[in-house]
């Protein structure tokens, strides 16, 4: 009887501690969702100011360069070229930081699915044990 009873605390306790490591799974599975929603979020965010602060500026350049246009003449012609060339460089640069900021969420979300498989894979390992130690306590059980 004593057996039996132990049997049942350690395939209690194996349930549990089952319970826990699904929750802990669903836990960090949303921690990981909830931290790319933030990065989505933030990068998105982080676009839109951009997005405004170069349409601001190069609003006033244009209003800037009309005024000096119609003073300036030949001399202006000149000085819109330079502002263009400096503008698409930054609008190059600008475009590059995008792309190695896109380059390294992506590497990062690659790195959190490995993560998340790896751990998925720990867990089924584990689950595989406990269900095979759990069909051995009972046929211990059943032969006591």
């Amino acid at each position: 009887m004593e057996e039996n009873t132990i049997i049942q605390a350690v395939l209690h306790a194996l349930e549990q501690h089952s319970d826990k490591i699904g929750s802990k799974m669903q836990e960090m599975e949303q921690r990981l969702h909830h931290e790319m929603q933030t990065m989505e979020q933030r990068l998105h965010h982080e676009m839109q100011t951009m997005e405004q602060r170069l349409r601001g500026e190069m609003q006033e350049m244009g209003q800037q360069l009309r005024s000096e246009m119609q003073e300036m003449g030949q001399q202006l012609r000149s000085e819109i070229h330079a502002v263009e060339t400096r503008l698409e460089a930054k609008i190059d640069a600008l475009r590059e930081e995008m792309h190695q900021i896109n380059q390294q969420l992506n590497e990062r979300i690659d790195r959190l699915e490995e993560e998340l498989t790896d751990t998925q894979t720990s867990v089924e390992v584990l689950t595989t044990k406990v269900l095979h130690h759990d069909r051995k306590l009972r046929q211990l059980a059943k032969q006591a």
